[in-house]
């Protein structure tokens, strides 16, 4: 059996951990030492990356885990611009209905009812520890 690889913990770097249990110890480890993790901050990339905030940017651009469609440049969704008020006024409107070249099911287009969302209200709720407790006070004189 291979031994596990170790990492270093971010915030002590005294602890090794099995890298199968780095998300857990880390997750504890910030909350054990919220003035070292006011300093720290995780990669975009990986949460298991987590570097002093001062050394962020630097850690991303070379993050192994980095995908090549983020090296290519492209604009992230957070990016993207959205045409202005205006731009959108002058558009013409989008039609709602599908046009007929693209239906290939003619004869069943308008047999299908509609979709109606509808809410649902429980009746009562109710927890298991609840329902045991509520028998045991019926039972007991």
């Amino acid at each position: 059996m291979d031994p596990e690889v170790l990492e270093i913990c971010p915030y002590n770097p005294h602890h090794r951990i099995p890298l199968s249990r780095l998300q857990y110890h880390l997750a504890s480890c910030k909350r054990k030492n919220p003035k070292q993790a006011k300093k720290m901050a995780s990669c975009k990339y990986n949460a298991c990356h987590v570097v002093p905030i001062k050394k962020l940017q630097e850690h991303e651009a070379a993050c192994v885990n980095r995908s090549p469609v983020e090296e290519e440049g492209s604009t992230s969704p957070m990016e993207a611009t959205l045409p202005s008020l205006e731009q959108r006024a002058e558009a013409p409107p989008a039609s709602l209905s599908l046009p007929t070249s693209d239906i290939w099911n003619v004869d069943d287009a308008d047999s299908h009812p509609k979709f109606v969302l509808k809410t649902f209200v429980p009746q009562k709720l109710v927890c298991e520890s609840d329902a045991g407790e509520s028998e045991r006070e019926e039972t007991t004189p």
